[in-house]
Formats: C-alpha cells, sequence, structure tokens
C-alpha cells in the first residue's frame, strides 16, 4: 500500500495491528502474526512474560522487538493506579519503550472501558513521558478529551471485547473520525474480515483485533484474511464509494446506439 500509517511519528505500512493472546502455543501466534503483516503487536503485561519471568518461555524470543514494534497494554487493569504502574514496569522491561496501549475497564462481565479511569490514567501517562494509545468508549466527547490531554491515537470499540459482533454504532465511530486530529482505531469487536473492510472504509486508520484471528478455526488462514481487509477497506475509503441511489437505475453500459434502437 502507498500509504502509511503514523503513529507518534512513525511510519508503518500495515494498518493491522493484532494481540498475542488466546493462540494454542507461541508458534502459532508467530505464524498468524507473520500471516497478518502486523508490524505493530500488543502484549498484555499482567498476562505475558515478556521477561518479568526469568526461567519462563519469553514472546520477545519468538516476536523480537527489532522485526515488530512491541505495543505493551494493560489489560485485566481495572483502576488508573493499576494501569499506570503496569506500564511503568512494560517501559522497564523494554528499555524505556514510550508507545504503550491504555485499557482500564469497567468490570470483569464486558470488559467496557472505565472512562473516568482511563481520562486519570491517560493524563497521568502522558505527564510520565509514553506515547498512550488508547482503548475508549465510542462516545465523541471522550475521544476529544482524550486527545486534548495528548493520546498519540484514540480507539474506540466497535463492540465488546471479544464479541465479535462486528461495528454496532457507525455513526458514532464517523463523528470520532470527523474530529480527530490523531489516528482513530477500531479496537474490541470485530468478528470477520467484512467488519474489518468497513471500519477501514468508515475512514479508521487502523484496526486493532486478537479474538477475531486466535478463536478462529484457522488461525493463521483467518490472520491473512484481515490482512486482506483490512487492505481492500483501505484502498476503497480512499478511492470513494460511488453515490448510492434509491430513487433510479444506472446502467453501467452504454444506452446509446443499441441495437434496434
Amino acid at each position: 500500500m502507498s500509504d502509511s500509517l503514523v503513529i507518534a511519528g512513525k511510519s508503518y505500512r500495515s494498518r493491522l495491528l493484532v494481540g498475542t493472546g488466546k493462540y494454542k502455543d507461541f508458534d502459532e501466534t508467530r505464524a498468524a502474526i507473520d500471516a497478518s503483516g502486523a508490524e505493530i503487536v500488543t502484549v498484555a503485561i499482567r498476562r505475558t512474560n515478556i521477561g518479568q519471568n526469568p526461567g519462563e518461555p519469553n514472546l520477545l524470543d519468538v516476536l523480537p522487538p527489532e522485526r515488530y514494534t512491541i505495543l505493551p497494554n494493560t489489560a485485566g487493569c481495572y483502576t488508573a493506579e493499576d494501569a499506570v504502574r503496569t506500564l511503568r514496569l512494560a517501559r522497564e522491561l523494554l528499555d524505556g519503550h514510550a508507545l504503550v496501549k491504555l485499557e482500564v475497564l469497567g468490570d470483569p462481565k464486558t470488559l467496557f472501558p472505565n472512562m473516568p479511569e482511563t481520562l486519570k490514567a491517560a493524563e497521568t501517562l502522558v505527564k510520565d513521558g509514553f506515547q498512550v494509545m488508547v482503548y475508549c468508549s465510542d462516545d465523541p466527547i471522550q475521544a476529544k478529551m482524550l486527545e486534548e490531554i495528548g493520546c498519540v491515537a484514540v480507539m474506540p470499540l466497535a463492540s465488546l471485547i471479544g464479541s465479535g459482533m462486528g461495528i454496532l454504532n457507525p455513526w458514532n465511530l464517523r463523528l470520532i473520525i470527523d474530529q480527530s486530529k490523531v489516528p482513530v482505531l477500531v479496537d474490541a469487536g470485530v468478528g470477520t474480515a467484512s467488519d474489518a473492510a468497513i471500519a477501514m472504509e468508515l475512514g479508521c486508520d487502523g484496526v486493532l483485533m486478537n479474538t477475531a484471528i486466535a478463536a478462529a478455526g484457522q488461525p493463521v488462514l483467518m490472520a491473512g484474511a484481515m490482512r486482506k481487509a483490512v487492505e481492500a477497506g483501505r484502498e476503497a475509503y480512499l478511492a470513494g464509494r460511488m453515490p448510492r441511489k434509491h430513487y433510479s437505475a444506472d446502467p453501467s453500459s452504454p444506452t446509446q446506439g443499441l441495437i434496434g434502437s
């Protein structure tokens, strides 16, 4: 693709970001991520070993930081304090790495974001020198507040994490996209390739997913499908779709010079 995704001043060819959880083993993780073409890989610091547990298998052995941009996230955090502590640990483990994904959850059943705690954590992290990509509700007002705090990307959910329900409120996503001066990426709820394509056709700058790939019958095959869907959706958005017409047909072939006319 000719255009690049730019986050915190760095360019990426791929607009698909992927998670590393729920795979059967590290070999499947690596194969799926290779098939996805993703360059940014998010890692749940509270659930995945990236060096904090010496002697245990280390994800960075199969996904080396020199090849991928590792995006530590705060999955499993329910307070701003826990999220900030987790990302400070990640920065130490990754030798000062500043780009992070913030998510502060409201409850363990829905995994819906707790926005007051998310805003609080974002403000602390930005002041502490982090480049914050932030999981949030699809509320345009709160998305704007996160941008004004200094987050480098806002990532509204399409639907609940792990639900596979796709984009339930495209109108709010468009409001966020239209007002934002930082990248907007759909995060959570994508179930299949068409969901990813729709997100990109709406004008999202990228899509982040994990369960849609890892929980597929054939994760590696699905990863390749998601890669193509994101690329196709982006190209369709750039091309500009034809206008919808509910009132008349418009033949695709010329009507002049028809036999018998």
